[in-house]
């Protein structure tokens, strides 16, 4: 393995004069960093990263945690991450906390001592406190979901206003008995989801009834068992909002099996905007989240903000627009 000793002694200077060059510092003359790159490309060196971070110096390297690999939502997320890290050269290092705090904790106190230059979080049920203290003095951006407590810049969607383009859709398609099976409690954009749910009853001079909405966890599982839960209850609905497209589909499975049409029985709308959406029979209709942009333009908050003079400067916040996609599973009230 070539050196910085080696580059030293074949162009003929000190070590140090090899560093200035290598990381493009001043007190060198341009000829001699010239020299000295070159003859470095010729041995073939190449930069030791681990030896660089204990020297106090950026790793090139970011992290993102997720709280579940399973939903394909957070692939979409991951490629718009990636492409920024490779347009800035920054390896991205993925860690799965399946919402656990401990475990987000201590994947963060392992990030740190792998010298990450700074995390992407998607915070799920994890509590703000917790996260603040492990997260301090590593710069960290918050994706979709916000964390109460946690100062850090954020990029998000306004899910209260994608959650009124939803139920505005099936009032404006006659619908007024619309159940919801909402998102996990603790989790930021399943409260404003479910807000915006009710919210747009409300401006119809609708009350939102206790008995349509059930629980869900963000899993086909959870919207599967929330069908089964409003149909045991026999409820009156005609249509339905699920706070996420996998909840959409656990419910259009349930309804299927009770013998209930979709749309002609029950229509369904999803939120997320998920690439299998267009795929379910009858290919779903979603308020789409913009899942690649969300986290292109995380990355890019972070690296800008390792970049800057003032890494400090007040945290920042994105909110990107969602927008209506109507398919098959929506239709007029009959």
């Amino acid at each position: 393995m070539v050196t910085v000793h080696d580059v030293a002694r074949h162009a003929g200077v000190s070590i140090a004069t090899v560093s200035r060059a290598l990381n493009d510092r001043e007190r060198i003359s341009s000829a001699t960093r010239d020299r000295v790159l070159e003859i470095a490309r010729s041995l073939g060196y190449q930069p030791n990263d681990l030896a660089r971070s204990l020297a106090g110096m950026a790793t090139q390297t970011i992290a993102l945690l997720l709280p579940d690999i399973t939903n394909p939502f957070f692939p979409e997320l991951v490629k718009g991450v990636q492409t920024i890290a490779d347009e800035r050269g920054h390896l991205l290092l993925l860690c799965h906390n399946a919402d656990d705090g401990a475990k987000a904790r201590a994947d963060i106190a392992m990030l740190r001592r792998k010298k990450v230059d700074g995390i992407l979080l998607v915070a799920g049920t994890l509590k703000g406190r917790g996260i603040a203290g492990a997260t301090s003095d590593l710069p960290t951006v918050v994706l979709d979901r916000r964390v109460p407590g946690l100062r850090s810049d954020v990029v998000t969607v306004d899910h209260r206003a994608g959650a009124r383009k939803a139920v505005e859709h099936l009032l404006e398609l006659g619908h007024r008995r619309i159940a919801h099976i909402t998102g996990p409690p603790g989790i930021s954009s399943s409260k404003e989801r479910q807000a915006g749910w009710e919210e747009a009853l409300r401006a119809t001079g609708i009350e939102p009834d206790k008995e349509l909405v059930v629980q869900g966890d963000f899993l086909e599982d959870g919207g599967y068992a929330g069908g089964r839960a409003l149909i045991q209850r026999k409820v009156d609905f005609t249509a339905a909002f699920a706070a996420n497209d996998m909840s959409a589909i656990g419910l259009l499975k349930a309804l299927t099996e009770e013998g209930r049409q979709v749309p002609n029985d029950v229509s369904v709308v999803g939120f997320d905007g998920i690439h299998l959406a267009a795929y379910t029979a009858p290919a779903l209709t979603t308020v789409a989240q913009p899942i690649f942009d969300l986290g292109r333009r995380a990355a890019e908050l972070l690296l800008d903000r390792l970049a800057a003079a003032e890494p400090d400067k007040e945290p920042h916040t994105v909110v990107l627009e969602t927008k209506l996609v109507v398919r098959g599973s929506t239709s007029q009230r009959r």
